[in-house]
């Protein structure tokens, strides 16, 4: 994938990036994997905002992905390789030899033409997917299922991947994307490669426009809010208010723990992200 930039005109333009979308070998969608997308804005099954300053946004299909990769030992040859609006990932859409089409998520290498095979027993290759048990150790995986049958879960964005660091009493262990050491049950399905689109961390969005095409709204600071509105809010010019950062619930900013300590699959995390020494995937 390659990247454009422009002469700068305008302040908009100066460090505005584009991706070219070269390895897109077609524009429109399979209409038979397609379906209307209902945008919720932000909004929960009330009607009432849940999350601030989502909504508007350009109109977009959404794709059926196949995360479950659930097409046992039927081979599949790669048709397409096309650009996602509701993802980073580029996405590929297989037809299998009983003439069934699916989307799958496009890793790394993957083109036009390849073949790909789901099941316990197949070929440790690009785009292959398999249970963790049967790949080797230091194997680059994505697409990884939490659950044996939920679908794939983990390391789905552009230019993410998590590798098996070893396997012990039907249990993987996987070094994520965050650098997190985490024990997945064994017979999870994983997809060998890396997710593609690794150009896709340069894109500079350039002016709020761009913004408002993605679904967001104008963000304002809690400090410049009233006090009825925010925790922060008040004081005469700059002040923050003698408040921790926290959010409009109250909810702290910096440092505060939001997952549950009794949470049953914390067992399950060897070393947290945040932990000395954990650092990204080298």
């Amino acid at each position: 994938m390659a990247m454009k930039t422009f002469r700068p005109i305008t302040p908009g333009r100066r460090q505005m990036t584009v991706d070219t979308k070269e390895d897109v070998t077609r524009e429109n969608p399979e209409k038979s994997l397609t379906k209307n997308l209902h945008r919720k804005k932000g909004r929960n099954n009330y009607g009432r905002i849940t999350s601030r300053f989502r909504g508007g946004g350009s109109k977009k299909l959404y794709r059926t992905i196949d995360f479950k990769r659930d097409k046992l030992n039927v081979p599949g040859i790669v048709e397409t390789i096309e650009y996602d609006p509701n993802r980073t990932s580029r996405i590929a859409l297989v037809i299998y030899k009983d003439g069934e089409r699916r989307y799958i998520i496009a890793p790394v290498g993957l083109k036009v033409g390849d073949s790909i095979i789901t099941g316990p027993e197949v070929e440790i290759k690009l785009g292959n997917a398999l249970p963790l048990q049967n790949i080797p150790v230091g194997t680059i995986v994505h697409n990884i299922e939490l659950y044996p049958g939920q679908g794939g879960t983990i390391a789905r964005g552009a230019g993410s991947f998590a590798q098996i660091m070893g396997k012990e009493g039907g249990l993987a262990v996987l070094k994520m994307p965050s650098g997190e050491l985490r024990m997945v049950r064994a017979l999870c399905y994983a997809t060998v490669g890396q997710v593609g689109n690794l150009e896709h961390e340069n894109v500079v969005i350039g002016k709020a426009g761009r913004y408002r095409w993605m679904g967001w709204k104008p963000r304002n600071r809690a400090v410049a809010m009233n006090p009825v509105d925010h925790p922060m809010g008040g004081g005469e010019g700059r002040s923050k208010s003698g408040a921790h950062p926290q959010s409009p619930t109250g909810v702290k900013a910096k440092g505060f723990k939001t997952r549950n300590r009794n949470k049953l699959s914390s067992k399950y995390i060897i070393r947290r992200k945040k932990e000395k020494g954990s650092g990204g995937i080298q």
